[in-house]
This record gives C-alpha cells, sequence and structure tokens, in this order.
C-alpha cells in the first residue's frame, strides 16, 4: 500500500514537536534555581519589572519559568486557582509541589502529544520548602511534561549547559544567601568560552532574585529581594563615593599647620 505524499510518521512528528519546543526555549535567558542554608533562591536575568518570571504559587511554593511569557502565565495562573481550590476544599497543608508539579506534567504531556495545537515553548520550576533543608523539593518539568526531581540547584533557559557547568564546579552545600546569589550571578554571566575577562557583570538592575526563606515568621515563606538590598548583597560599589586624590593615602594622618 502506498503512502501519500502528506504522511508523516509519528516518531518525525514528535521529533519536529521537540524541535520546536526547544527552539523557542533557547530564545530565552536562563534562570537559575539554587538551594542556600535557609531556603530556595530563584535568580533570573530579566530588565523588565512587570513581566515576572518568578511568582509566588501558595504558602510555601514558588513557580518560575523560561520561554513564551503568555504561555507560562497560563500555567501560573492555573496553579494558583488549583492551589487555592484544594487548600480551601481539604487543608492547607494537601497543597504540595508534588501535586502542583504532577498536575503540571500531565498539562504538559497532552499537549504536547496531541496534534491540534504546537506543543508550549516553556520549561518551568516548581519548588517547595520544608522545615529543614533536607526537606526542599525543587522540580523541573519540560515542554513535553517529563519531571526531575533537582538537587541543590537547577538551570533551565537558553545557556542552561553552560551555567550549569559553571554551578557544578563551584556550588557547595549550605551557602548563605549572599554567597549564593552571588555564585547564581555569576553563573548567568559565565560565557564559557574559556577566555578570561569574556564574562558579562549582570547589573543588578537587569536581574529578577527572589527567595523562599524557611526564616520567614510568616506562613508564606516567599519573597522578592529588592533592588536597593539587592546592591548590598551583590557588593556593587557607590558611584557617588568620592574617588581619593592621587598621591595621597587615606590611611595617613593629616598635616599640622605650621606653628
Amino acid at each position: 500500500m502506498s503512502m501519500g505524499f502528506g504522511y508523516v510518521s509519528p516518531e518525525q512528528l514528535m521529533k519536529d514537536r521537540a524541535d520546536f519546543a526547544r527552539k523557542g526555549i533557547s530564545r530565552g535567558r536562563s534562570v537559575v534555581g539554587l538551594q542556600y542554608a535557609d531556603g530556595l533562591l530563584f535568580v533570573s536575568e530579566n530588565p523588565s519589572q512587570a513581566l515576572h518570571k518568578v511568582s509566588e504559587i501558595y504558602d510555601r511554593i514558588a513557580f518560575a519559568a523560561v520561554g513564551r511569557y503568555n504561555e507560562f502565565e497560563n500555567l501560573r495562573i492555573a496553579g494558583v486557582r488549583l492551589a487555592d481550590m484544594r487548600g480551601y476544599a481539604y487543608d492547607r497543608r494537601d497543597v504540595t509541589g508534588r501535586g502542583l508539579a504532577n498536575a503540571y506534567a500531565q498539562t504538559l504531556g497532552t499537549i504536547f502529544s496531541s496534534g491540534g495545537e504546537k506543543p508550549y515553548e516553556v520549561e518551568i520550576f516548581v519548588a517547595e520548602i520544608g522545615d529543614a533543608p533536607a526537606e526542599d523539593q525543587l522540580y523541573r518539568l519540560t515542554y513535553d511534561g517529563q519531571v526531575a526531581d533537582e538537587h541543590g540547584y537547577a538551570v533551565m533557559g537558553g545557556a542552561a549547559d553552560v551555567v550549569a557547568d559553571y554551578l557544578k564546579e563551584h556550588y557547595s552545600d549550605g551557602l548563605p544567601l549572599q554567597e549564593a546569589l552571588r555564585l547564581a550571578v555569576a553563573a548567568l554571566g559565565h560565557s564559557g568560552n574559556g577566555t578570561q575577562g569574556s564574562d558579562r557583570v549582570i547589573p543588578s538592575g537587569d536581574l529578577e532574585v527572589a527567595v523562599l526563606d524557611r526564616t520567614r515568621t510568616q506562613p508564606r515563606k516567599f519573597s522578592r529581594i529588592k533592588p536597593s538590598r539587592l546592591e548590598t548583597l551583590l557588593g556593587e560599589p557607590d558611584a557617588s563615593a568620592a574617588e581619593p586624590i592621587e598621591g595621597s593615602s587615606k590611611d595617613e594622618p593629616p598635616v599640622a599647620p605650621p606653628g
């Protein structure tokens, strides 16, 4: 039996859909999810102050994404509604990161395998903070609904491989917030070409940073780090500070007047 000219094998169809989704995701800037001493840290290069890549889902659960904004925003809203309904109908403790990750996986998998619409060009993190570091959970979901349980750190987006290699070399458990933040920013700016001085220095104004902080006394553990605090944590120099006069030293005592 001869096949028509329009026939495409299922294997080729799935490969084409996967290539299409990966190409769209690769155009987005990376997001780093990283475990530090007091919780989970999320850092992304995002100059926009209105279109967030990292958001709160529920009391102890956060959501981060890369790819097409309208698609992952729809997923975020659906996750918030699901969490609210489950918490209202049962108990707030029944809303878990694992449950949300499974729901997202089913949605993404159904969309990817459906021939009626294009696959979502997104990757997402679903994170839940525990009472101890060993109880923290970080799930990475791909465009086709696959779920990975990450430990320590995870990266998604365009330069994910380069950023992940840098974190693999420099990351260690139990980092304080300041060191974890500086490491994440350095990894996002890493070029990966091995040339000294080729890494980018990302200004604090182009960063979106948020945490799930277990030390917060409020039930809601999600918090965004404001630009003023971000500059302090990154240790950026103050441009308004006066430069010392050439040939002088701040450590020299003042010269007494004659007589």
